[in-house]
């Protein structure tokens, strides 16, 4: 009896792991079958604009060869049933014009359609755009990343589901996101990024940088403007600013290289940390540091008037100049000649 009772156990488990292969299998057809993608081109000149208006889906713009934006949109529905992914696809309303040279891309969904239930159907979408190597770019997404290649001329782009990654942008660069991080590979305009939820990373900028992020660090390779970096969650580090710099934080250190003179004030903070400057020889400041939870050293020689007090220190450097003004109240605070390499 036990015998007969194994037996028809093990019958019934090898019909069921058959069903489930019958049922699996015809899912990843189903799921397959429900990607997609339109392609549309159109033939434009150099310094046209490039706008992608989008509810959702990630963004990858390319500098190509040709006089041509060539938009591919990829997309993908996962959804059990059928008939509700074609539904899905019907609701979206995605639109392809073009004004001159300008090319505008929109995908948008109503709001009330049953793709905000996201429990019943999930929508993925993916942009591939081509551009000729000179042209501007606004790019809007509410739910993806945006990449842009090497290219010449403005680039403005805005996600709030997440990162931003730019390459070399002959030109100014605009980027806000609220979920994810940023990065810079260079660029020879202003430089102004924005986020919420991540870490900045900049290259070369031959203009001004602003930075600010309430959730990462932030690190500027060199920046020939003025700079201005804030974040709570994180250090900062200019390797090389040529402007005046501000900078902040409440969760790290902070650390600069100064090498042009300074025309204006500069303040470095942080609450979380230590402050590590490097000055050129030539620099010409007023230093006004405090370090309330270390001290305070220079290499440049000062003349102190007053007590001394090793977690603070206030005198000119140079013969004096701008003020230099930094304070900690988590480290110390150093004050480095930048060595040049010979």
């Amino acid at each position: 009896m036990k015998v007969s009772l194994r037996l028809i156990l093990g019958i019934g488990l090898v019909f069921i792991g058959l069903a489930c292969g019958i049922w699996t299998n015809a899912w990843g057809a189903v799921a397959s079958a429900l990607e997609d993608s339109i392609n549309r081109s159109f033939q434009v000149h150099p310094g046209g604009r490039l706008t992608v208006d989008a509810d959702l889906g990630s963004i990858q713009v390319k500098a190509g060869d040709s006089n041509r934006v060539d938009v591919e949109v990829i997309r993908r529905v996962d959804t059990r049933d059928q008939a509700d992914a074609d539904s899905i696809l019907r609701e979206l309303d995605l639109q392809f014009s073009q004004n001159g040279n300008d090319v505008r891309v929109s995908a948008k969904l109503p709001r009330g359609s049953r793709w905000w239930n996201r429990e019943r159907q999930h929508l993925q979408l993916t942009f591939i755009i081509s551009v000729p190597h000179a042209y501007n770019l606004d790019l809007n997404t509410s739910g993806g990343s945006i990449s842009v290649d090497d290219l010449q001329g403005e680039v403005r782009s805005r996600t709030s589901g997440g990162s931003l990654h730019f390459g070399r942008i002959q030109g100014p660069v605009y980027g806000r996101t609220s979920g994810g991080s940023i990065q810079l590979e260079g660029s020879s305009g202003i430089a102004d990024v924005e986020t919420s939820g991540g870490s900045i990373r900049i290259g070369d900028v031959e203009g001004e940088v602003r930075a600010n992020t309430s959730g990462g660090s932030i690190h500027i390779a060199k920046a020939k403007g003025n700079v201005k970096a804030e974040t709570s969650g994180g250090g900062i580090d200019v390797q090389e600013v040529m402007g005046d710099i501000q900078a902040s934080t409440s969760g790290g250190g902070v650390s600069a290289t100064i090498t042009q003179q300074p025309r204006g004030n500069c303040r470095l903070a942080t609450s979380g940390g230590s402050v590590n400057v490097r000055l050129a020889d030539n620099i010409a400041v007023d230093l006004d540091a405090e370090a309330s939870g270390g001290g305070v050293s220079v290499d440049f020689p000062v003349t102190i008037r007053g007590e001394i007090d090793k977690h603070s220190l206030r005198a000119p450097i140079n013969g004096g100049g701008p003020k230099l003004v930094l304070r900690t109240s988590g480290g110390g605070v150093h004050v480095r000649r930048l060595e040049r390499a010979r």
